[in-house]
């Protein structure tokens, strides 16, 4: 490994160490906002709002943090190529199940409501970021797992593969953002601390994003 690449792979590791902060902060935040605020998580709760409150949990720990996390696998895991990539899609096939009871339930909280199912553009970019999320696990997983395409194939797709995570972690972030605004709107608040929370939230959920993003980014010149 040259100079150079050295020094990459040292600013990578930097990076990892302060997502993982950000992304802590957020799940931190966003437990203290769900259960102080607005009165739990529960998804089979005869109240709506308890229900609710399973989306934005699941869908951040799922697509965001989990995402996030995968993708940071082979800068945080020092071992065999197999053992990253096995824990690398692990990690995904956990997000994506997250994400289904994420999605679940706020359908269940629509119908409790009475409400309009996928009418915002968080519902838009967010039910496409799943579904196109689902689509990239499936092509992953045939093409680097099994039955595994051949070297040639596989080396071509790469790069189509880090790409196309890199832009899902980024639609989930703004699906996240987009979300914490609608509810913040609905909920009429203004200067508040519940507020202010919120924000803080969507910013540690930002900055986890965009450091993910950096780390990626930096580890094709290690």
């Amino acid at each position: 490994m040259d100079a150079g690449s050295t020094i990459y792979k040292q600013s990578a590791s930097r990076l990892t160490v302060i997502t993982h902060l950000f992304g802590i902060l957020a799940i931190i935040l966003m437990l203290v906002w769900l259960l102080h605020y607005r009165g739990g998580i529960e998804y089979h709760s005869d109240n709506p709002d308890r229900v609710f409150n399973a989306h934005p949990f699941f869908m951040f720990c799922g697509l965001i943090f989990l995402v996030g996390e995968a993708m940071m696998t082979y800068k945080t895991i020092s071992s065999a190529m197999i053992v990253q990539k096995s824990i690398h899609m692990f990690l995904h096939l956990i997000a994506l199940c997250l994400g289904i009871v994420g999605i679940c339930a706020v359908f269940r909280f629509h119908d409790m409501i009475q409400a309009e199912d996928v009418y915002s553009l968080h519902s838009w970019v967010g039910l496409s970021t799943f579904c196109l999320f689902c689509l990239q696990w499936v092509f992953g997983f045939f093409t680097f797992m099994f039955p595994k395409a051949g070297k040639q194939t596989r080396a071509s797709m790469l790069p189509w593969h880090v790409c196309g995570g890199r832009a899902l972690l980024c639609m989930a972030t703004c699906a996240a953002l987009t979300g914490l605004i609608e509810k913040a709107t609905f909920l009429e608040l203004k200067h508040h601390h519940e507020s202010h929370l919120i924000n803080f939230t969507g910013l540690f959920i930002l900055l986890f994003g965009i450091f993910v993003d950096l780390s990626v980014a930096l580890a094709r010149y290690v």
